[in-house]
């Protein structure tokens, strides 16, 4: 399976904030908005990573992430020059996803909880067969767009900001899809204010009977930071848990050694590199924690 990390746009909600940078570079605690996201596809296992983003931002993100290989993954990179919608991505993306499935995750995304990897790993499969959307439980779904399911978890309606919800999962920034979600991508039409919407893919799904939910349910933490409100939300998330915890969330360096992408060796040269920052100090106490223990057993 490949992976997409949608970082395009201009950022507007964060404005001025996102007037010199890209809001995928701006901090949620200890690190960048983007680490996030790209941990999820890593969590998944997919290695082969395509970044989209605008031309005045794709230079800071090669920047921070380079092609991925000092993390074992192989990030290339795509240029959006304006906001078609999240569909778009897979046109885009084209060339990189070739034959294959693939996962979408937006870049303003922080998703965290008990037993992420066994999910993901559960559904990002290469032998996909249709699209796989996650839902999660939200107190005003008439905010987002909402999934309805039946009783063996396919998803049978799904509406933006409905008057009268169906349910309370609202559908949140990452997707699973095998290969035909390019050319649906590619045979959409533009909706009213001339995007292509994600929507319009996952009810063409819906309509083939091959669209499911996978309720993430309570205890899970799903943030979209793209407001200076939900931002710091995410940021004082993280920082009560990581504290309180004594781990860090999306870690790259830490999910690549524990999902075998690097070695111990590696992950402790990545830490220091940054030697005078806590999160250099965490990267390169977990490299020690973990040079005698299998990749089977972490």
């Amino acid at each position: 399976m490949k992976g997409i990390v949608l970082a395009g746009g201009h950022g507007t909600r964060l404005h001025p904030l996102t007037l010199s940078v890209s809001k995928q570079l701006l901090p949620v605690n200890d690190k960048p908005l983007i680490y996030y996201p790209l941990s999820v596809l890593m969590l998944a296992g997919i290695r082969d990573i395509t970044v989209i983003s605008t031309p005045t931002d794709l230079p800071q993100l090669r920047r921070l992430l380079s092609n991925g290989s000092h993390l074992g993954l192989n990030i290339d990179y795509v240029q959006q020059n304006q906001p078609g919608g999240l569909a778009e991505a897979f046109i885009l993306a084209a060339d990189q996803i070739g034959d294959d499935p693939v996962a979408l995750v937006l870049g303003d995304n922080v998703f965290h909880g008990h037993n992420f990897y066994e999910i993901l790993h559960a559904h990002a499969r290469d032998d996909i067969d249709g699209c796989v959307v996650f839902g999660y439980p939200v107190e005003d779904p008439q905010r987002y767009g909402v999934g309805e399911t039946d009783e063996h978890g396919r998803l049978v309606s799904l509406e933006e900001k409905p008057a009268n919800p169906r349910s309370n999962r609202a559908i949140v920034g990452l997707y699973f899809y095998d290969n035909d979600v390019v050319d649906i991508a590619k045979n959409l039409k533009p909706s009213a204010r001339g995007e292509l919407e994600i929507t319009d893919v996952n009810l063409e799904y819906i309509r083939r009977g091959k669209a499911r939910l996978v309720d993430l349910g309570r205890g899970f933490a799903w943030l979209d930071a793209g407001t200076p409100t939900s931002l710091l939300a995410a940021g004082q998330y993280v920082q009560v848990l990581e504290e309180r915890q004594g781990v860090r969330i999306a870690c790259l360096e830490e999910v690549a050694l524990r999902m075998g992408y690097i070695d111990p060796e590696t992950c402790y040269r990545l830490g220091a590199r940054q030697p005078s920052s806590a999160y250099g100090a965490y990267v390169r106490a977990i490299a020690k924690e973990l040079a005698d223990v299998p990749v089977s057993a972490r």
